[in-house]
């Protein structure tokens, strides 16, 4: 019987990804121009780097072809996660207006349904931006897939619930989305800086508070030397992170007030 519901729940979330992705591919031409722009973004940083390493072959130990993938990994990981769960980054602002109920009003998880309830046009450029990067500067091996894809999973979670748990301060003093915001632009900023870098309490600071430094590593930690320890630690650190936003939201959820809208969802 459990094997049966989760069966039914993968499909009913597969289909609400594919009904996003078509109410996306209505609006080709804004599409295309949004996710375009995003790549055009990141890009400008690719030629920053590329031309510091021009001057600075090695940084710290850090060299092109490490930077190149801990931005593969960072936008990778972020896109991800905004696309396949897009409304982790509203969480704040719906529960402020009172607009959960039509999650509640459903017979699926809550989390989940919220979750994958919307998909972020911008962020499939952050996604087709890290795989072209991959493709460049990456090990074009099974084995190098494999870590890059386990690489992107790691990235992926450490952003999405490190964003529900912040988010989710909604829940206990009401209008966070501000706080919400600062804090994930704080970690994506330094996701995209090598750890070499930093030292002392800015280096605690990022692989604490703000777990920035678990992303920005894997490239060393797992891509490049494969180490085992610090893959693990990454794989706990993940873990944990979705346990923790998982719990504060349904803690949170305890204390919702209700809108009182009225909606209609799958």
């Amino acid at each position: 019987m459990n094997g049966y519901r989760a069966k039914g729940l993968a499909a009913w979330v597969w289909t609400c990804w594919k009904l996003n992705l078509a109410g996306a591919m209505e609006f080709r031409m804004s599409f295309l121009m949004t996710a375009g722009m995003m790549m055009v973004n990141n890009t400008v940083w690719i030629l920053f780097w590329g031309l510091y390493f021009q001057r600075f072959p090695v940084v710290n130990g850090w060299t092109l072809q490490d930077v190149m993938m801990m931005w593969a990994v960072s936008s990778g990981g972020f896109g991800l996660s905004a696309v396949f769960f897009g409304n982790a980054y509203r969480l704040a602002s719906l529960v402020a207006g009172g607009q959960l109920d039509v999650y509640l009003a459903q017979p699926k998880p809550v989390l989940l349904h919220l979750l994958v309830s919307r998909m972020s046009l911008s962020a499939i450029g952050d996604v087709l931006f890290a795989l072209i990067l991959y493709a460049m500067f990456g090990e074009l091996s099974p084995w190098g897939i494999l870590r890059f894809a386990l690489a992107l999973l790691i990235a992926m979670l450490i952003f999405l619930f490190f964003v529900v748990t912040v988010q989710s301060l909604a829940f206990f003093i009401g209008q966070a989305e501000g706080i919400g915001h600062q804090l994930f632009q704080a970690i994506l900023a330094f996701s995209t800086y090598p750890t070499g870098i930093f030292s002392g309490w800015g280096r605690l600071l990022l692989f604490t508070v703000i777990p920035a430094g678990f992303i920005s590593y894997l490239p060393i930690g797992l891509l490049r030397e494969a180490d085992l320890g610090f893959t693990l630690q990454a794989l706990g650190v993940s873990l944990l992170l979705t346990i923790i936003g998982m719990g504060i939201f349904q803690l949170g959820l305890r204390r919702y007030t209700s809108g009182n809208g009225i909606g209609m969802r799958m």
